[in-house]
């Protein structure tokens, strides 16, 4: 697995040990969750954008 370096302010990350204690994970664990559920909601969106997309342009056809 690799291995990544981050910046954040030091507020924030006491913010994310604190969640990442009340959840019983570890840090990482808690960022790898939080990253893949932002990447399915991102892709979510980006589909029914698309869909969004299809149906307009199966409008202008008809």
């Amino acid at each position: 697995m690799a291995k990544i370096l981050i910046t954040m302010p030091d507020d924030f990350l006491n913010k994310v040990d604190g969640l990442a204690l009340t959840e019983q994970k570890s840090r990482s664990e808690l960022i790898r969750e939080a990253l893949k559920t932002y990447m399915r909601r991102i892709s979510k969106s980006q589909e029914a954008n698309a869909n969004k997309n299809a149906a307009i342009l199966e409008s202008l056809i008809d």
